[in-house]
């Protein structure tokens, strides 16, 4: 379970933001949350919503949290290439560019709270540390400053020998999880896990690629058919390249040049017909349906293994009620009970008032001269029961345009 995230530099964040899904000590439901006595306060949330305005940099915030993923994952290349893979830095002043960009995060492996970041700059990993807090007691596992490392005594494996294994460019844990060594393997494993859908728009080839190993879920269907796609049923259609093909495939292949597999697979989605069912290619489908598709697939298999999922624009093309339904199911024990967790920015209001959201599941992000500010409804003092959609649309929380809210809130003048 995911307790708090943190980033600096990335994007347009400058300065030090955190998301925290830790559960506030409020008198809203209780129903949906989580039991973690890992957690400070004894629960975690199983989703949280940030709104803002257009370029406010919402999306940013859940861009660092799959920039942290893909570092983690994908540092530890074979072949040793260039500088930092990910990192982009804040680019509205000079000083960002030499500084170094920091990503942090709290999860709960097995029952223990973990604290594991890094900090990087265009060239290496300059900083790299992992903890764990069994019985709630801080115990460091690994520190790297630089080139040199600590190792607590709780880390058992070939460490200096991965140590030396390790490229200024790599961060210890991905050349150690690469290793096999079972400690961070499973600390790696985590991030592996998690899931995201973080492109606006999905292509019927996206689509199909994301899904070319799965087989789809029946929970995947059955939700497209409640939300009134049409979709009833699917196939995989499974082409082979011609002889002639393949041939030119091997030509180029032995030049170095990269190419598709010799089998290609595609999804059709299946409507029903006045005398039998139709199926279509996914790029004849809305955007809209494609994108759901991609969501369901990815959060079924969230809600199966526990592990968090991290969507840009949930609500997307999306019916206010397909978005509530989403959000029911990981704030349902019944439909959750793995501990699974959304993060997720959105645009839709109507969500503010669901019934399923506590107050400390709504974060906000806005701009200050030019830098993203991230912040929790919970710093702004409101009472259960207030009506948060109107409270947002009357500006009483900020993260809306600053000219918009004078627009909106000037006198009508006479005609």
């Amino acid at each position: 379970m995911l307790l708090r995230f943190v980033v600096a530099n990335h994007l347009s964040i400058r300065d030090r933001q955190e998301l925290s899904l830790v559960a506030s000590a409020l008198s809203d439901t209780e129903d949906g949350l989580i039991h973690c006595a890992a957690s400070p306060s004894g629960f975690v949330l199983p989703a949280i919503v940030i709104y803002g305005a257009n370029a406010s940099g919402k999306s940013n915030i859940v861009d660092a949290m799959g920039a942290m993923r893909l570092m983690v994952l994908e540092s530890q290349a074979d072949k040793p290439a260039a500088g930092v893979a990910q990192r982009q830095h804040f680019r509205l002043d000079s000083a960002s560019a030499a500084s170094p960009s920091h990503f942090e995060m709290d999860f709960v492996l097995r029952g223990i709270r973990h604290h594991y970041g890094f900090e990087a700059t265009d060239k290496e990993f300059v900083s790299e540390w992992l903890l764990d807090y069994p019985s709630g007691r801080r115990r460091m596992l690994f520190e790297r400053d630089g080139g040199e490392f600590r190792f607590g005594r709780a880390l058992k494996g070939r460490n200096r020998i991965l140590a030396d294994l390790t490229r200024e460019n790599s961060l210890f844990l991905s050349a150690a999880a690469q290793h096999g060594h079972e400690k961070l393997t499973s600390v790696f494993s985590y991030f592996l896990k998690m899931n995201g859908v973080l492109g606006r728009t999905i292509s019927g080839s996206l689509a199909s690629a994301a899904l070319a190993d799965d087989e789809l879920d029946q929970r995947v269907l059955d939700f497209l058919g409640e939300a009134d796609t049409g979709v009833v049923d699917y196939r995989r259609v499974v082409e082979e390249l011609t002889e002639s093909d393949r041939e030119l495939m091997h030509k180029l292949s032995a030049l170095g040049v990269r190419t598709p597999p010799e089998r290609q697979s595609r999804i059709q989605l299946a409507h029903r017909g006045s005398e039998k069912d139709v199926y279509f290619e996914l790029e004849r489908e809305s955007a809209g349906t494609r994108r759901l598709l991609l969501i369901l697939t990815r959060l079924f298999k969230s809600l199966d293994s526990g592990s968090p999922l991290v969507v840009d624009e949930l609500d997307l093309s999306l019916h206010t009620a397909g978005s509530r339904a989403l959000l029911s199911l990981f704030c349902s024990p019944s439909t959750n009970p793995s501990g699974a967790q959304l993060i997720a920015t959105v645009h839709d209001t109507n969500l503010l008032d669901a019934p399923m959201l506590r107050r400390d599941q709504v974060w906000f992000a806005e701009k200050e001269d030019g830098a993203t500010r991230t912040y929790p409804l919970t710093d702004i003092r409101t009472r259960k029961g207030d009506n948060l959609e109107r409270g947002y649309l009357q500006h009483r929380y900020g993260a809306t345009p600053r000219r918009l809210r004078t627009t909106s809130s000037a006198s009508p003048q006479p005609a």
